[in-house]
């Protein structure tokens, strides 16, 4: 792998501690501002729907610059949220920092994926998406975790403001790691081109695919917390090595996922998802016990994590000739996933059934993943027996 890739994976590990650093910090930012919980709780509300608004408009922009010029400039936006949400005064303008870091976010992972699938040769795409993606991931196990004991002895300040510093870092990495790529021509036809994929029926199941698939890992670990210690019996202080459990099996599964993507992506889709499934279902039981629920977490981590390199690597097979703009949408739409998930996931716990309720929210979200997946492939096949024979086999020449 080329070292460019490091440099998306420190951007990558930089956005991640970034948007799940809050969830840590929400009783400390609450106090300093004198502001409610739930009030709080916009700062991480608004960074999602900054992502998911984010990533069309600034994949959009983007087609006007190269992608390295892109990247860089994302990464500006990046110190600049951080920057100003670590010295914001008032609660309105520490939330209009995180809006305007999480504006980076989609784009950044958009254009990056297509930067670092062109790094590598073809057949190993899914496996470079995938090292992009490790810095997200080992986010959640170091970066957060570290991030929130900071702000917690140190001030919440001090953790924006260091995650500002690694956006510096990662400006300069990208500056002078990624290659150099060409400026696009025909600005006004780049643009209509990139729209017109989302005329691809491939492209919108992939994106489906997505919302539904991630949305049955949020379903259940937006309320990991009060599950833990309500039905496990876990103490308030196990949940943070809890969530570092599932970060390890984030880590584990982007990196499985990516590796078997390049070799077979529908299969390794199909059986991550149906592992995904299964694991919610189960986790419903295993929830209600220590020991079943600490080996279940991190496999919920694993298996829905190990969906995404073959997701987003379906989305640029699917869009070769304009992949940017498709690209950053399904960040967008992993985010969607997210907010959705969240959403039915409290709506049966206020509905009375009972706090592992997500968990099967989760589990019918991701089997109806698969059932997308399942019509991608049919049609994907069908559309293969009706090429002409002469395409689909090559044809023999004399030595």
């Amino acid at each position: 792998m080329p070292l460019a890739l490091l440099a998306l994976a420190i951007g990558a590990f930089g956005i991640g501690t970034t948007e799940f650093v809050i969830m840590g910090l929400l009783p400390e930012t609450a106090d300093t501002y004198d502001v409610s919980i739930p009030t709080a709780g916009y700062l991480v509300t608004g960074y999602a729907l900054g992502v998911v608004l984010g990533a069309p408009f600034l994949a959009t922009i983007g087609t006007r610059f190269s992608r390295k010029r892109m990247l860089m400039a994302l990464m500006g936006i990046f110190v600049a949220g951080n920057l100003l949400s670590a010295l914001a005064p008032t609660f309105g303008l520490m939330l209009a920092g995180r809006v305007v870091t999480s504006l980076a976010h989609g784009a950044f992972f958009g254009i990056g994926s297509v930067v670092a699938s062109g790094l590598v040769a073809k057949g190993r795409e899914a496996g470079a998406i995938a090292a992009m993606f490790t810095g997200l991931t080992v986010a959640n196990v170091v970066g957060a975790p570290f991030g929130t004991f900071v702000g917690q002895q140190l001030g919440w300040r001090w953790t924006f403001a260091g995650v500002a510093a690694l956006g510096v870092i990662g400006f300069a990495g990208v500056a002078r790691l990624v290659p150099a790529d060409p400026k696009p021509e025909a600005r006004a036809g780049r643009v209509r081109q990139e729209f017109a994929a989302f005329g691809n029926v491939q492209v919108l199941l992939a994106m489906g695919m997505t919302v539904l698939g991630f949305g049955g890992v949020f379903a259940a670990i937006t309320y990991i917390a009060p599950m833990m210690t309500e039905s496990a019996g876990y103490g308030d202080a196990a949940v943070s090595w809890l969530m570092v459990l599932f970060g390890i099996g984030m880590v584990i599964g982007n990196l499985v996922g990516g590796r078997f993507a390049d070799r077979a992506l529908m299969p390794m889709l199909y059986t991550a998802l149906i592992a995904l499934a299964v694991t919610l279902a189960l986790f419903t039981a295993t929830s209600h016990h220590k020991v079943a629920a600490a080996v279940t977490i991190p496999l919920i981590g694993a298996f829905g994590f190990a969906t995404v390199p073959p997701l987003q690597k379906r989305v640029l097979d699917q869009t070769a000739g304009a992949p940017t703009l498709a690209s950053a949408m399904n960040i967008g739409a992993f985010n969607l996933g997210n907010a959705l998930a969240a959403w039915l996931g409290g709506l049966v716990i206020a509905g009375g059934f009972g706090i592992s309720a997500p968990n099967w929210v989760g589990a019918a979200l991701a089997a109806s993943a698969l059932g997308l997946a399942v019509v991608s492939g049919l049609l994907e096949r069908g559309a293969a027996a009706r090429r002409p024979v002469e395409e689909r086999v090559p044809v023999a020449t004399s030595p």
